[in-house]
Formats: structure tokens, C-alpha cells, sequence
């Protein structure tokens, strides 16, 4: 595969690193109370992925146990949120998209959870919005 259609991440100190073979299937702004906390953003950024398109060429994630049936990565070094798996679905992976070293390669083309925007947070986009998770309603 060429290296044009690779794309390479990571943590901020580095201990954990991925390389990434073919393009996301998906990526959104999640603006779930769980993501929020977790990341400490407003509206954290996720490319959706097979697990078979992805190495871990440095370290790996440590996990933590959000719910029932999702796991959130992280450098378990410098804290650094990476990624967010659901056991129900384990041959799929979310990772940050500002873990990229080209955050620019992936682009957020939906909303997910809107119901947990925080009312403060303007962003005016052409984004698909829904209510949840994508197959809800959109809002």
C-alpha cells in the first residue's frame, strides 16, 4: 500500500503509535457527556475504522472501562485520549482524528449525540446532525 494512503498517529509523548491502511469508513464530532469528559474537549473528533486496517507500531493503549460494552484508550504515559471500542462490535475501531500527525487528512462529516451539545458551542457546518448515535434521528 502506498504511503499516500496511510495515515500515521499518535500520543503527545510518543510512546503510543499507529499507522493507519485506507481511509476511515466514517468520522464525526461526538458530543456525548462521555467523550466530553473523557477527551476534556466540548466535542471530541473520531474516524471510524475496521481493526484489520490498523497497527499499533509503538505501545498500545491502556483501556478503561467507560460502560458496559466500551472501552476508551489512552497513553497510560502522558494521558493522551487515542481511542474507543464497543465490544458489541469488535471488529471495528474509533481513533482520534487530532491523534494524526496530519489532522488534516480526515475530515468530521456528522454529529453524533447533539442532545449533549453543549449550548454554548456554536458550529455552523454542512454536517449531518443526529439526536444519538448515526441511525437515530437526525435533529
Amino acid at each position: 500500500m502506498s504511503e499516500a494512503t496511510k495515515l500515521q498517529g499518535g500520543c503527545l509523548c510518543g510512546a503510543v503509535r499507529y499507522v493507519i491502511s485506507g481511509a476511515p469508513f466514517a468520522a464525526e464530532y461526538c458530543h456525548c457527556r462521555m467523550c466530553q469528559k473523557s477527551a476534556g474537549a466540548a466535542a471530541p473528533t473520531w474516524m471510524d475504522l475496521r481493526l484489520d486496517q490498523l497497527e499499533w507500531t509503538a505501545g498500545r493503549p491502556t483501556e478503561y472501562e467507560s460502560s458496559a460494552s466500551g472501552r476508551r484508550g489512552f497513553c497510560a504515559r502522558c494521558g493522551s485520549t487515542l481511542s474507543y471500542r464497543d465490544t458489541g462490535h469488535p471488529e471495528y475501531i474509533s481513533l482520534s482524528i487530532v491523534s494524526l500527525d496530519d489532522t488534516n487528512r480526515v475530515r468530521p462529516t456528522r454529529h453524533i449525540y447533539t442532545e449533549s451539545q453543549l449550548q454554548w458551542l456554536t458550529i455552523d457546518d454542512d454536517c449531518e446532525r443526529f439526536h444519538r448515535g448515526p441511525g437515530s434521528s437526525p435533529s
